[in-house]
C-alpha cells in the first residue's frame, strides 16, 4: 500500500486511533496529520512501546479496516 493511501486511512480513522490509544491527544493528532512514521514515533513516546512493536500496532491497525 502506498503512503498516501496509508495517510488517508489513518487520516480517516481519527476516532479508532483515539479509541484505541486514549493517551494520544487531539494535538498530537493533528501534529501527526495521517503520517504513519510520526503515529510510530508518538506510540513510541507516550506508551514506551519499541519501534517495532509499534509499527506491528500500526500495521493491525490499518489491516482492520
Amino acid at each position: 500500500m502506498d503512503s498516501d493511501r496509508i495517510s488517508g486511512k489513518l487520516k480517516e480513522m481519527r476516532g479508532k486511533i483515539q479509541a484505541k490509544w486514549g493517551e494520544l491527544t487531539d494535538d498530537d493528532l493533528d501534529v501527526i496529520e495521517g503520517n504513519r512514521e510520526q503515529l510510530e514515533g508518538k506510540l513510541q513516546a507516550r506508551y514506551g512501546y519499541e519501534k517495532d512493536r509499534a509499527r506491528k500496532e500500526v500495521d493491525e491497525l490499518l489491516d482492520a479496516v
